[in-house]
Parts: C-alpha cells; structure tokens; sequence
C-alpha cells in the first residue's frame, strides 16, 4: 500500500482581512509527482509557505509521513525531508556551479566537527563522496560543462535547474518547486521536464506550483486546482481537463491556459 508522503489537512491563512487560503485540503502519494495550479491569487504560493512552516495557520495542519510540521521551524522541516525552492532562482554570488550544488549539503556534512578540523581520513572519504554526489547531479541536471562557471553568469534556466539540483543534494524525501518553469523557453522547458521526471524516477516525491499547462499535464501523476483559497478539484490530468469547474475558475479572468 502506498504511503502519503504530504498531505494538507483544512489549511486556512488570513491577512487581515483576506482569506488566502481556505480550509484545503489534499494528499500527495510517495513517489508521486503533483501539480498544484490555479489562477493568479488562487493561493498556491501561500500553501507552499504554510506546508513550510514560512507561515503559521490560522488554522489546520499539514503533515509529512504522519507528522505535523505546524509546530516545527523551516529548518527541522528541511532535516525531515522537505526540501523546496522558490519562485526566483536563488543562487549564490561568489560561487561556481559546482560550489552551488555543494551548499545544498550543509544537513548532510558526513563527519564531525573535529575530523573536519583535523582533516581525518573519514572527513576526507566524506568530502569526496559529497563531491562525487554534486558531479552527478550537474551530469543529470545537463550543467556538468558548466561546474566551474559563476552560477550569477548563467543563463536564467540554467540558474533554475542548478537550484533543483542544490535541493536534492539536500537528499530531500519530498520536494517542492515554486513555479520551476517560469522564464524559461521551450527548450529549457523540455529539459526541466526531463530532469524532473528523473528525480520522480528516483522515488523523490514532487510537488511543483507551475503555470505551464503544458508541463502539468504531460508529466503530472495528480493535480490539485485551487480558486480563490478553495481546492476545487482533485485528480489526474484527464480528469483535470474535463473539469468544468477548472475551466470556469480560469475562463472567468480571461487567462490563458491549455488544459486540452
């Protein structure tokens, strides 16, 4: 039986006055790729920052494996196994591509301070298994040339995918991605798509918020819509697309989107 990696229980946030999200509810199954979309305002980001403890809710919870992650700090999540990125690409000044990926390990050292500090054989065993480890996601992230480049002189979608690769270096369990797609072209697009069924293909579990429809349905396992705060639908892809409810929660603001 699958096991629930993620799941949102009645999560609500108000600001003030406005309800940003309202009592939604869902559940995403390990190993499984979700999507969560909506219209501009629906909500999506303010449910990233409650599941991350970036927000506290005004009321509900949400859970990882069974535990509520209400009460933890963003950094106890992360040593959990939550690991996210967010909707700018975020990289550090300074530091090569390669450098990059490696700061993604800083919960996983690999050997205590003191044989770090004498530079003892398993501290030196440690920094090449995590050297090793960075090469290969560079390799599958396609940025392997790249790995001695500024990551502030890459190009934007090459900066997005070295932030998806600095997350998993943090070996996360379940990981989600803030708009992961927006900027890129179609080329770039593609091989987000590729890399991100990839790291499905290693029983990461993914939850992405994404306005490319396109990306959504072609590699969604499951997609949640929100409108207005609300989960108004749940399913698959096909289902999606056949939801008059989504349909009307977009055509209603005049947006564009390619369910079919």
């Amino acid at each position: 039986m699958t096991r629930i990696a993620l799941e949102a229980l009645r999560l609500s946030k108000s600001f003030g006055g406005v309800q940003a999200v309202r009592e939604a509810s869902f559940s995403v199954p390990e190993g499984s790729l979700c999507a969560l979309i909506g219209p501009n305002g629906a909500g999506k980001s303010s449910i990233f920052n409650l599941i991350t403890a970036v927000y506290s809710p005004s009321s509900g919870e949400a859970k990882l494996f069974g535990e509520s992650l209400s009460v933890l700090s963003p950094a106890r999540i992360a040593s959990l196994g939550l690991v996210r990125t967010f909707q700018s690409a975020r990289v550090f000044p300074g530091m090569d591509s390669r450098q990059n990926v490696l700061a993604g390990a800083w919960m996983h050292s690999g050997s205590p301070a003191l044989a770090q500090f004498l530079w003892l054989p398993s501290a030196r065993r440690a920094e090449r298994e995590l050297a090793a480890r960075a090469d290969a996601l560079l390799e599958l992230g396609g940025l392997a040339p790249y790995r001695n480049v500024a990551a502030t002189d890459l190009p934007m979608g090459a900066q997005k995918t070295l932030e998806v690769l600095r997350a998993l270096m943090a070996r996360p369990k379940v990981l989600l991605l803030d708009e992961p797609a927006a900027g890129l072209n179609d080329t770039e697009t593609a091989d987000l798509c590729g890399l991100l069924l990839a790291v499905r293909a290693t029983g990461v579990t993914v939850l992405i918020v994404e306005h490319n429809m396109s990306l959504v349905m072609s590699i969604a396992d499951q997609v949640v819509v929100l409108d207005a705060g609300l989960v108004v639908a749940d399913g698959s892809p096909s289902d999606i697309r056949r939801n008059q409810r989504v349909i009307e929660a977009y055509v209603g603001r005049n947006e564009e989107v390619a369910l079919a």
